[in-house]
């Protein structure tokens, strides 16, 4: 799902589960990082960077570890920019060469509707005034989870950009449906995210917007964007 929102110079493998490269073994220096976790968490940190991994290879790159850095970000490689994400039976990385791509952000969501009281602590109020309209559109999809998904997209391709935080409602997203071969109701589409706060340096212009992208199927909601260089 992940490889076709993204740029033709990204690499992105993802698994659900059942490979058995998912339980390729963690360097030593991951595993202190896990070792008092619970199982879940475990497998999921294993799995997700099993994918990572073997993106580094489809990239001509060792595998190598890939370690938290500051504010859980994973720390990639010199030379490669990348995301990663997991959710109860998926899991995918996205990586890239940094002289392709400025920043990558990707996330995958159950395609299920938020819990009660997330939606208004995550969004700001002309976010859900677009998300009831597009719902009277197109009902058959959770716009809150995809918004949600989209939010976490770009804050994984800002933090690298910055090193800043950036809270859910500094960044107003508009969220459009593509039309496709099955009409106006395909589940794909695209969305900006307007910066509300000064937006990060790249190749020496100020970014006032991320563009991105989603899609919905088998169960889940993602969304990714691929940052240029100016």
């Amino acid at each position: 799902m992940i490889d076709e929102l993204l740029p033709e110079s990204v690499v992105a493998v993802e698994s659900r589960g059942d490979d058995e490269a998912d339980h390729a073994p963690l360097y030593p220096e991951e595993l202190a990082i896990v070792a008092r976790a619970v199982e879940k968490r475990r497998r999921e940190f294993g799995a997700v960077r099993a994918c990572a991994r073997r993106a580094m290879e489809k990239l001509g790159v060792p595998p190598q570890p890939v370690l938290p850095g500051e504010r859980g970000a994973p720390c990639w490689p010199e030379g490669l920019v990348g995301s990663m994400t997991h959710c109860d039976g998926y899991r995918a990385a996205a990586l890239a060469r940094a002289a392709d791509l400025a920043s990558l952000g990707i996330d995958a969501e159950p395609h299920a509707p938020l819990p009660d009281g997330i939606l208004p602590s995550v969004s700001l109020p002309a976010e859900r005034e677009r998300l009831t309209q597009l719902a009277v559109r197109q009902p058959a999809i959770h716009w809150d989870r995809l918004l949600f998904s989209a939010k976490e997209s770009v804050y994984k391709a800002w933090f690298p950009l910055t090193g800043k935080w950036l809270d859910f409602t500094e960044a107003d997203i508009e969220v459009h449906a593509d039309p496709g071969p099955t009409g106006p109701t395909a589940p794909h589409g695209r969305f900006r995210a307007e910066l509300l706060v000064p937006g990060p340096l790249v190749g020496g212009r100020r970014l006032g917007h991320f563009d991105g992208r989603w899609t919905v199927g088998q169960g889940l909601v993602a969304t990714a964007i691929g940052v240029p260089h100016a």
